[in-house]
């Protein structure tokens, strides 16, 4: 059985108030969008497409730089015109599965879809929905009017999962009718729609104050972790070096079993050493063969996966590099762009650098460069290095 995600992300969320679309804004260190498609990938649903705005193109690339997705599709005037276009947009067959998700729904667990997921096998459609406790009250001209009854009544969230080919029938015979959200769309249609269990964490974040506690929620039951890299790389003959992904046209290379980007390896394994997981050489050892000239993109790659994995964020990234040549000031701010790429984090928590040994030592007398880095990771409180697992290289480096 075939599983999509659609993320609804073409709002511009002006409740929130000044600062952009909300989906766009940092919280703990990330954007809201990127949080959201981190925990659908928790959840197994690794790939979804994202509907966006048409002016939002830019923002997208970087709030998900990094990911494996495909290209988005372009939303409407409303919600559910993008959800409509989305579904055109997406590929697979009548019988494959849809989950409709909010962006501005962060923290959606795994244990939630799969809830959706099971209640699919036996109706037309689900819905994660919790109970109202409150107390409900018309307001009559700013007073307080007659109590409305609450039993029975529910609050909706997402995903909100179907069959792919019904909803996207159900949507197109909706055109030029405003509904509510996805499962009025498919009532509206003859679909049967189960409520399955929410959560109280799964919220939307609407309002300023939302992202506020959102922030609050993802700061206040952390702990900090600093770790630190360091890594060589000599001189070889060549006309350029890759530094912190950036090519840099020189008189020489740097010699290396991957493709010696010294500044990349030593941010990698100042990322491995936050997280108390090895290094390079335990995760790339540099005896298997696939790893020849492979971009350090990939290395920095895997310990962003595995900050992810364990439920952190990357605070901050500094990368000193140490040579005589080439200059590293004309190259500074394309390197701190690349690096916020791949980190997923904005170009103002990158910092690169570059100082010289005064010609002393082989930096100094330009047989290749050197380059320490540190990095500040948020880690949820309590959190604990996973067991040490595998073949562990014993040069511990990647070469």
């Amino acid at each position: 059985m075939t599983v999509h995600a659609l993320v609804v992300a073409a709002g511009r969320g002006t409740r929130a108030g000044p600062g952009g679309p909300k989906q766009y804004r940092e919280i703990g260190g990330r954007t809201v969008l990127r949080r959201t498609l981190e925990a659908l990938a928790a959840a197994g649903l690794a790939r979804p497409l994202v509907v966006i705005h048409a002016e939002d193109r830019d923002a997208f690339a970087a709030a998900t730089a990094g990911l494996d997705l495909p290209a988005p599709a372009i939303g409407g005037a409303t919600r559910q015109e993008s959800v409509r276009l989305g579904l055109e947009a997406l590929a697979g067959g009548a019988d494959d599965l849809v989950l409709i998700h909010d962006a501005a729904r962060p923290f959606v667990s795994p244990a939630l879809v799969a809830g959706v997921i099971a209640a699919l096998e036996v109706h037309d459609g689900a819905c994660p929905a919790l109970p109202v406790a409150d107390t409900l009250r018309r307001a009559e001209d700013g007073l307080a009017g007659e109590t409305v009854p609450r039993e029975g009544l529910a609050r909706a969230q997402t995903p909100q999962g179907f069959r792919l080919g019904p909803i996207r029938a159900a949507h197109a015979a909706a055109r030029g009718r405003e509904m509510t959200d996805d499962v009025a769309v498919a009532t509206a249609a003859g679909m049967r729609v189960a409520l399955t269990q929410g959560e109280e964490a799964n919220v939307k974040l609407t309002t300023a104050e939302d992202l506020a506690r959102a922030e609050e929620r993802l700061g206040g039951a952390a702990e900090f972790r600093t770790g630190t890299g360091f890594d060589v790389h000599a001189f070889a003959d060549g006309d350029g070096v890759i530094l912190c992904g950036v090519r840099v046209s020189f008189s020489k290379a740097l010699s290396g079993h991957s493709d010696a980007d010294v500044g990349m390896h030593a941010l990698t394994d100042a990322i491995f050493g936050a997280l108390a997981e090895g290094d390079i050489g335990r995760w790339f050892p540099p005896s298997e063969p696939e790893w020849k000239g492979a971009a350090s993109e990939i290395f920095l790659a895997k310990a962003v996966e595995r900050v992810a994995a364990r439920g952190g964020r990357i605070v901050n990234a500094d990368v000193t590099l140490i040579c005589e040549a080439p200059k590293i000031g004309p190259h500074a701010e394309a390197m701190r762009a690349e690096l916020a790429r791949i980190l997923g984090i904005g170009v103002g928590r990158v910092s690169v650098k570059a100082t010289t040994t005064e010609r002393l030592g082989f930096p100094g007398r330009g047989e290749g460069v050197a380059a320490q880095a540190a990095c500040t990771l948020a880690l949820p409180a309590g959190d604990r290095a996973p067991a040490p697992s595998g073949a562990v290289s014993a040069a511990g480096r990647d070469g």
